[in-house]
């Protein structure tokens, strides 16, 4: 499960982009109880989701032409710029080049080959969140796409990742873990076929809630929308997937204790 003892390849940031970054606060705040903390006035409106003084998340103002309100996870790398370079040779694109984020790292935002956005951090002074794997903070990554195969070797060429499938009704899921470590221990996330009609591949962060019908109740009473009512996934838990006001879309998860 996600840590924040980081390694390579682990997910180790996550931020929102949204049109109005006030609202996309208050939402949040209502939801999941975060306090947000402006990064500073040279940051552009960028700042930080906090409970309890540590950073769980971040939220900043939407910045790529023609983009949609979403949440993109960082995976670590020692070389920004290299990883970028190994996206682009293995089939993905570059959005944004290597660049430094003040002393707090350096960053790329790129595109894998099946057209899921995504991003590298190359730590500075920012190792990563503060808070993974509690109540109310960032558990699980699951990447949905329209050719797993093709798009996990994308992914083994820049961080080498492991992954193991798991047979569900009517899917083949795959548990993606580090390329260091005990794969069970290491593991920080999964890999599922595009469902239900969905052509749009993207990567969905799953945060820790104790009652995930009360969260979709909460999300709904602030604007927000429930895409997949709460249900419950035998041996993984209960689940549900939300979306904010600006259609930002999210799940959450309350593990199986066995979990």
């Amino acid at each position: 499960m996600l840590g924040t003892d980081f390694t390579s390849g682990s997910p180790c940031w996550l931020d929102l982009g949204s049109p109005d970054t006030d609202a996309a606060a208050a939402f949040y705040g209502r939801v999941f109880g975060w306090d947000f903390a402006s990064a500073g006035p040279e940051a552009g409106g960028y700042g930080f989701f906090q409970q309890g003084g540590r950073t769980v998340a971040a939220l900043g103002p939407l910045t790529e032409s023609g983009a949609s309100s979403a949440w993109t996870v960082y995976f670590r790398t020692p070389d920004a710029e290299a990883t970028a370079h190994a996206a682009e040779e293995n089939g993905g694109t570059v959005r944004r080049e290597a660049f430094d984020v003040m002393d707090a790292g350096r960053m790329a935002a790129l595109t894998d080959r099946g057209g899921a956005e995504f991003a590298v951090w190359e730590p500075g002074r920012v190792q990563g969140l503060d808070r993974t794997s509690e109540v109310n903070a960032l558990l699980w990554v699951e990447l949905h796409t329209g050719d797993p195969e093709a798009t996990l070797a994308f992914y083994g060429a820049l961080f080498g990742w492991r992954w193991e499938e798991m047979k569900t009704p009517g899917m083949t899921y795959r548990v993606i873990s580090t390329a260091e470590g005990d794969p069970k221990d290491a593991s920080f996330g999964g890999v599922a076929p595009l469902q239900g009609g969905a052509d749009k591949s993207r990567w969905i962060p799953y945060f820790m809630v104790t009652d995930p019908d009360m969260t979709a109740t909460t999300t709904q009473e602030n604007g927000g929308s429930v895409l997949m009512p709460p249900a419950d996934v035998p041996d993984v838990g209960r689940i549900a997937w939300l979306a904010d006001p600006f259609a930002a879309p999210f799940a959450i998860l309350r593990p199986d204790p066995a979990m």
